[in-house]
């Protein structure tokens, strides 16, 4: 079958596929070929470096850099989709929740409606972990509240979560809920306000190292699975 004919199979229009060809980002067999009319078998074409999504639901995970607004449009400052291959962006992704549009780190970008809803259901209590540079060292009794839980806001009482130091001084935090600013509002209340903020990882799913800000990559058959067992599909 002829290459440019392989990619569109993906959903990939045949000028996004050739664009696509013509940029090196296809390969057979490990190799890249810039020729549309290649004759090739699906099962040995790879797309910028990942085995092809073929017909079906694809999740990206992106490297979000500060000052991206999680949205999927916006008119006047970049998006986490701003981030998605030319190539991918007629496949409808949306992200995986929200992070603030100064925190960095890992959004999943997700074709898959159900999936995406199920990772952010309170019912599923998803872990997330963060990364927060916060001002003073916090105390073991301080982290000790964020670990019984039933902090009293507002809008919402903080299930127990995940907390401790890390060698540089860093805090860690396990949330398995999502509320608004919750990160920030449970460190202001234990007197050490964030100054910066990553999130690590997804469900068990953790960022690549070797993805740079401002990058993404299609998730592996292991990281799928893996976040598909947490949503229960």
């Amino acid at each position: 079958m002829r290459l440019d004919k392989i990619l569109t199979l993906t959903g990939l229009t045949r000028s996004q596929a050739r664009k696509a060809i013509s940029a090196g980002l296809a390969q057979v067999a490990g190799q890249p070929v810039r020729d549309a009319a290649f004759q090739a078998r699906p099962e040995e074409v790879t797309l910028d470096g990942a085995p092809m999504a073929l017909p079906g639901e694809v999740t990206l995970m992106l490297h979000k850099p500060a000052g991206v607004l999680t949205a999927t449009e916006d008119r006047r400052l970049p998006t986490v989709l701003d981030f998605v291959p030319d190539f991918l962006k007629n496949r409808g992704f949306g992200p995986v929740g929200r992070l603030d549009r100064d925190v960095t780190g890992l959004v999943l970008l997700t074709t898959d409606g159900q999936l995406a809803h199920r990772l952010i259901s309170p019912r599923r209590r998803v872990e997330k972990v963060y990364l927060a540079q916060v001002e003073g060292r916090p105390l073991e009794a301080e982290l000790e509240i964020l670990r019984r839980g039933g902090v009293a806001f507002s809008d919402f009482v903080s299930l127990p979560a995940g907390a401790e130091l890390t060698e540089e001084g860093l805090l860690r935090l396990t949330l398995t809920e999502g509320k608004y600013h919750e990160v920030k509002r449970l460190c202001a209340h234990i007197g050490h306000p964030v100054r910066s903020l990553k999130r690590l990882s997804i469900g068990g799913v953790g960022l690549d190292p070797a993805l740079a800000e401002g990058q993404c990559r299609p998730l592996t058959a292991e990281e799928e699975a893996r976040l598909r067992a947490v949503a229960g599909l």
